[in-house]
């Protein structure tokens, strides 16, 4: 994984791409692996919009907050890890808010500190390996794919 900083240049075009598309919510994910290759996913409790899906470690970004910005700051909250590296861009993908937005998830590959994983919004969480990876949706199987054939 390519732990060089992310091209400004992209990271315009993203977010001017997305307003262009009529995106009114970005959110971003990370793809954060373990030195065995497993990687961290959430699940969202049942109650949950969404409830049940396992899913990358996500969130919105605030505005006025550049992408990296938002990853940094929503993985720290949602797992108490602190990004030390942001690789590659993973690609995105767009769904519906539970308030009916449209939104587009930007994905990032991250290199994480840190050994605990404590959660504030999810009630489990999975280092999964390549089998259990399966349990995301096709979106994110589609982002997941992506890392692996960028670290090959």
């Amino acid at each position: 994984m390519s732990t060089s900083p992310l091209d400004t240049a992209l990271l315009d075009d993203l977010a001017r791409t997305a307003e262009r598309d009529g995106i009114t919510k970005t959110v971003v994910g990370a793809v954060i692996a373990d030195h065995d290759g497993k990687v961290l996913l959430l699940h969202r409790p049942a109650h949950d919009y969404l409830g049940g899906l396992w899913e990358l470690p996500s969130g919105g970004v605030d505005a006025g907050e550049n992408l990296i910005a938002a990853l940094h700051r929503e993985v720290v909250e949602e797992t108490g890890l602190t990004v030390t590296a942001v690789g590659a861009y993973l690609g995105h993908f767009d769904y519906r808010s539970g308030s009916g937005r449209a939104t587009r998830q930007f994905n990032f590959a991250a290199t994480t500190t840190g050994e605990t994983v404590t959660l504030t919004e999810h009630d489990t969480h999975l280092w999964a390996d390549r089998i259990q990876q399966n349990r995301v949706s096709s979106a994110v199987q589609a982002v997941l794919d992506t890392w692996r054939d960028q670290a090959v």
